[in-house]
């Protein structure tokens, strides 16, 4: 069962249209309506993509890593977000500790009031 804070894998559609390697996602929540669409934020292992004060950071000092699933150092990159299906996840790996969740959230909604 998908729900808001789980780490997820799924295959990122590449530009062109070949499906590429599965790729970790963070699930920020669920649309509201009666189809399985997620709204989601991309995982990097790319540390030098963070954006410092917007992103998270989720390393082995993190108190959440190991629930994370998440093999080496990430950056959750907030700004990256996508709606999907949810037929095309391929499970959930882990999950994010609720506090950084609803920061993530508060990042999201902040930055949408300011734009």
């Amino acid at each position: 069962m998908k729900k808001s804070g789980q780490i997820v894998l799924f295959r990122f559609p590449q530009v062109n249209q070949l499906y590429g390697k599965l790729r970790p996602a963070l699930l920020i929540g669920k649309l509201p309506g009666p189809y399985d669409d997620w709204l989601i934020c991309m995982i990097s292992s790319q540390i030098r993509h963070y954006v410092e004060g917007f992103d998270e950071i989720i390393d082995e000092d993190a108190s959440d890593f190991v629930g994370s699933g998440l093999n080496i150092a990430s950056v959750i990159r907030v700004g990256r977000l996508a709606v999907i299906e949810g037929k095309i996840l391929f499970g959930s790996i882990g999950e994010i500790e609720s506090e950084r969740l609803r920061r993530i959230k508060t990042k999201i909604v902040d930055w949408l009031i300011k734009t």
